[in-house]
Parts: structure tokens; sequence; C-alpha cells
């Protein structure tokens, strides 16, 4: 385990990537934050194709950051399983069912529009 007080954004970033891949979640986007807002470094967005996998890839996502970073997760949602949102630090992560994330379009807020409506296309 590593010392929680020294690990990276990016080094984050790169454990909650990995975990999401390796969980299948689907449409996975990393938002860059950094000198946008203050809140987080990056933010991701990806959805889980039922209730049970979007808890489940962030239960999963929970447990590798702590097994490996030593970062704990503030977690909401999860008993509902239509948006799970991961508070892990300087990553905000949101695990999303498809229909729910269609809905919210949260990506929308940050993405530059060019890159909104090219996703919209590729649809």
């Amino acid at each position: 385990m590593t010392d929680a007080q020294n690990v990276t954004s990016e080094k984050v970033l790169a454990v909650i990537l990995a975990s999401l891949d390796d969980d299948k979640a689907e449409e996975v986007v990393e938002i860059p934050l950094r000198g946008k807002s203050s809140m987080a470094d990056y933010m991701i967005v990806a959805s889980g194709r039922s209730t049970r996998q979007v808890a489940s890839i962030s239960q999963k996502l929970t447990e590798k950051l702590k097994a490996e970073l030593g970062v704990l997760c503030k977690v909401e949602g999860a008993d509902v399983g239509d948006w799970v949102l991961i508070d892990a630090g300087d990553v905000i992560v949101h695990v999303f069912r498809p229909e729910v994330r269609e809905f919210y379009q949260l990506e929308k807020m940050w993405l530059p529009a060019s890159k909104v409506e090219g996703k919209a296309k590729a649809h």
C-alpha cells in the first residue's frame, strides 16, 4: 500500500480507469478539470448496463483504490444503483445506468461543445 499523502491525481486516475476497464464499464469519458474547477483535477463518467453492474463497478473501484493506494472514497447512491458518485479526492467518478446518464447529460456541462456533438454523432 502506498502512502495516501503522496498519491497524485494521475495515479488515482490510472487505477480508476483500469478498474472501470476490468469491470466492463461502458462509454468511459475522462474530463480534465484542472484549471476549470477547484473541486477536482479529473471527472470520470461511465455507464453500467444495470443497477447491479453499476453497484458492482462502484464497489470494486472503491475497494481497489483503498487496497492499492490507501485512498478512502466518499460514495453516494450505491444503495440505489442508478447513479453512483465516488469522490476520490482529486478525481470524481460518476457511474450511471444508461437511461439515467442520458437524462442528466453531465458531460455537456464540462466538455467543449465540439466533443459533445461528436459524441452524439457517434451513437
